[in-house]
C-alpha cells in the first residue's frame, strides 16, 4: 500500500490516518452511550482521560480536513467540488442538528464537528497554496486560543451573546469551537503543500499493505457515511441492551 495519490485523487496514507479517527470516534461514542444509559459511571465530557481522548480525535479529523483540502485543490480551486462538498456537509450537519434536537431537546448539537468541518472547508480556501501563511495563522490561532487568549474570549463572548438570541441550549452534546480547531486544519494544509506528508505516510504504520490498514483506508474513504450511521446504530444497540437487562 503506497501512500501516493491514486487515479481517483486519494492519498492512501491520509485515508488510513482518517480511519484511525473513525475508530477512536466509535469508541468514544460507545462509551458516551454506555454512560448515558447508566452502564458506566464515567462522565466522558469531563473526565480528563476522555476529554483528552476527544482532543486526539478532533485533532486527527481537522489535520485530515486540511490535508484533504490541499489535496483536492492542488491544481487550483475546483469550485464544482466546493459546491458539492458544501451541500453534502451542510446537509449532514443539519441532519445531526435535527436528530439531536429530537433526542435531546435541552442539549442538541448546533455547532458540532460536522458544522465545524463545513465552515473550515470554506474558510480554508483562503489558504490554499499558501502554506507559510497557513502556518503563521495557525500559530496566532493557537496563541490566542488559551482560556485567557483574545480569540478564546471573543469566541466565548460571541456564543454567550448568540445563545439567547438564537435560542441555543445552555449545554450541548457536542461543541466543536472554530478556535483553536481551525488552526489544526491550517497545519494540515501546510503539511500537504510543503510535502511533509510524504515522510509521514511513507512510515509502515500508514503504508504497510496489511489487512488492518486496508480496513482503515476503507473507513477513511467513507468517513461521513460511517459517522452518520454509527450514531443511531450505537444508540439503538445500547438502548436495546438497556431494555433487555431492565426486564
Amino acid at each position: 500500500m503506497a501512500s501516493t495519490v491514486n487515479a481517483s485523487s486519494r492519498l492512501i496514507g491520509l485515508d488510513v490516518f482518517r480511519g484511525w479517527a473513525i475508530v477512536l470516534m466509535v469508541v468514544f461514542h460507545f462509551m458516551y452511550d454506555l454512560a448515558w444509559f447508566g452502564f458506566v459511571s464515567v462522565d466522558v465530557t469531563r473526565d480528563p482521560f476522555w476529554v483528552s481522548f476527544r482532543y486526539v480525535i478532533v485533532s486527527i479529523f481537522m489535520l485530515s480536513v486540511g490535508m484533504s483540502l490541499a489535496l483536492v485543490h492542488r491544481n487550483g480551486i475546483r469550485w464544482d467540488r466546493v459546491g458539492r462538498r458544501a451541500l453534502i456537509l451542510g446537509g449532514a450537519a443539519v441532519l445531526v442538528t435535527i436528530a439531536t434536537r429530537i433526542q435531546s431537546p435541552h442539549a442538541w448539537v448546533y455547532f458540532g464537528i460536522l458544522h465545524l468541518i463545513w465552515v473550515v472547508s470554506l474558510v480554508g480556501l483562503l489558504f490554499v497554496h499558501r502554506p507559510w501563511l497557513a502556518l503563521g495563522a495557525a500559530a496566532l490561532i493557537f496563541a490566542g486560543s488559551w482560556d485567557d487568549g483574545i480569540l478564546w474570549q471573543a469566541q466565548h463572548t460571541l456564543f454567550h451573546w448568540a445563545r439567547p438570541l438564537l435560542h441555543l441550549p445552555r449545554y450541548t452534546e457536542d461543541l466543536a469551537r472554530f478556535f483553536p480547531w481551525f488552526g489544526a486544519a491550517l497545519v494540515g494544509m501546510a503539511v500537504y503543500d510543503l510535502g511533509w506528508y510524504r515522510a509521514i505516510f511513507a512510515h509502515p504504520f500508514f503504508a504497510a499493505p496489511h489487512r488492518v490498514n486496508r480496513m482503515l483506508a476503507w473507513m477513511g474513504r467513507h468517513a461521513l457515511a460511517i459517522y452518520l450511521i454509527h450514531l443511531p446504530l450505537l444508540y439503538g444497540l445500547v438502548w436495546g441492551w438497556k431494555l433487555l437487562v431492565s426486564r
